[in-house]
């Protein structure tokens, strides 16, 4: 939805991601070694979904939305 949002140009806040992305990066790790490697195949395309996304903001005319 973010993704549409943005090649809208509609403006979209990205922070506070950062937070519950590293906790879900750091549980990962306390996974059994065959379901964190099915994890790494889903956190890989979640980072490349992100990428993309901060790349459509950055590029919006206003740049991406300030906090608050």
């Amino acid at each position: 939805m973010a993704q549409a949002l943005a090649a809208g140009g509609r403006r979209i806040d990205l922070a506070g991601l950062d937070r519950p992305i590293g906790l879900l990066c750091a549980k990962s790790l306390d996974l059994p070694p065959d379901q964190g490697r099915a994890m790494r195949v889903v956190l890989i395309a979640l980072l490349q979904e992100l990428d993309a996304l901060s790349g459509a903001v950055r590029d919006l005319p206003d740049g991406p939305a300030s906090p608050g």
